[in-house]
């Protein structure tokens, strides 16, 4: 016989435990969020922040007598942000196609393409407003197209915007017939030295640009989408998201980006030519991964983009006030993005043992 509400074979149950509670939750150790990954875009700004100090620094002991200029101080750091307002536009558009997990090799040569096109004397005859809306929707198209070809084509994007780069080039210099296109456009002109409330309007453009990147990044579905796709690619498509259109919308988001930078090139040569904004896709891709963008995708800040950029530019200025060469400004450059490669490769492995924390 058994036992009514017990059936024979099956063990008795013990009466569930109530889980012992304390008053007082222990506190989180001392310095727990700064160690967390979640603070780790704070601490490589704060990084890249150090970086400009130890430039600054460097500037002002090798060319002490401009640096103790008041007036040249200032017009310099204007300098530094104008110079940085182009390529940091075309960042900001990189920024998003690194963390969807794609790379555009090809940004340089659509901002040649795109500044070629609208500097041409049929597209000028249209003014101001026609030649900006030809340099937006020529950047916008090539990127549709990289887009296509990388999501419906299975290309790497490697590959696919390899042979963008060579096919937009080409292009660009057929257009113009391998001349300087010079643009006579006043108002297009202007925009590299006309300011708003004592700002050049260059920097006001990077300034919306980024700011615009950055909430749709962290504010909207859009970013985090984009997250999504270049974390997992599986996971992305599995959850709902249109893994092959939102790639298409990224490689579109960099065309766009180059267009703008386009316009603004040529507002400070006053003129296009196919060889405009040349070695783009490195300064940008550099720039990105410094900042702490992930070449793997999934993870990445625009503003630390934009301190990669600045870091970058004011490095150029310190070489050209102190008269070197390009060419050792690039082997700087190259060893620059050799060591934030090798940081980011290593940073769950030493980073986390440095700090006192076994890696996830």
């Amino acid at each position: 016989m058994t036992d009514q509400g017990t059936r024979p074979g099956v063990p008795a149950q013990s009466p569930p435990v109530e889980p012992k509670t304390s008053d007082h939750a222990a506190p989180p150790p001392r310095g727990s969020w700064w160690r967390s990954d979640g603070a780790e875009p704070v601490r490589r700004n704060l990084g890249l922040v150090g970086v400009l100090v130890v430039l600054v620094v460097i500037g002002i002991v090798t060319r002490p007598e401009l640096y103790g200029d008041a007036n040249w101080v200032t017009g310099n750091v204007w300098t530094i942000l104008q110079q940085a307002s182009a390529i940091g536009v075309v960042t900001v558009g990189m920024t998003f196609v690194i963390i969807g997990g794609g790379i555009d090799l090809s940004v340089g040569a659509i901002v040649a393409l795109a500044g070629v096109w609208c500097t041409t004397l049929a597209t000028q005859s249209y003014g101001a407003a026609g030649m900006i809306f030809t340099a937006i929707v020529v950047g916008v198209v090539v990127g549709l197209v990289n887009g296509v070809l990388v999501s419906y084509g299975k290309l790497v994007p490697f590959i696919a915007t390899l042979a963008m780069m060579v096919a937009a080039r080409g292009l660009a210099a057929q257009i113009s017939g391998k001349q300087t296109q010079v643009s006579t456009n006043v108002t297009i002109n202007d925009l590299a030295s006309r300011k708003l409330l004592g700002i050049p309007m260059l920097v006001i453009v990077l300034a919306l640009v980024v700011a615009a990147g950055w909430v749709l990044l962290n504010r909207t579905t859009f970013g985090r989408r984009t997250v999504a796709v270049g974390g997992n690619v599986e996971a992305a498509r599995l959850a709902g998201i249109n893994v092959r259109l939102h790639t298409v919308l990224l490689y579109a988001l960099s065309g766009l980006c180059c267009g703008i930078a386009a316009i603004m090139l040529t507002s400070q040569a006053t003129s296009a030519q196919a060889a405009m904004a040349n070695l783009y896709e490195l300064d940008a891709i550099a720039a990105a991964i410094i900042g702490g963008t992930l070449l793997s995708g999934g993870r990445g800040t625009i503003i630390g983009a934009l301190f990669g950029v600045l870091v970058f530019s004011t490095i150029t200025n310190l070489f050209a006030i102190n008269n070197l060469s390009t060419e050792v400004q690039n082997m700087v450059k190259g060893g620059i993005i050799v060591a934030a490669v090798l940081v980011q490769q290593f940073r769950y492995r030493s980073l986390t043992q440095l700090l006192g924390r076994k890696p996830a």
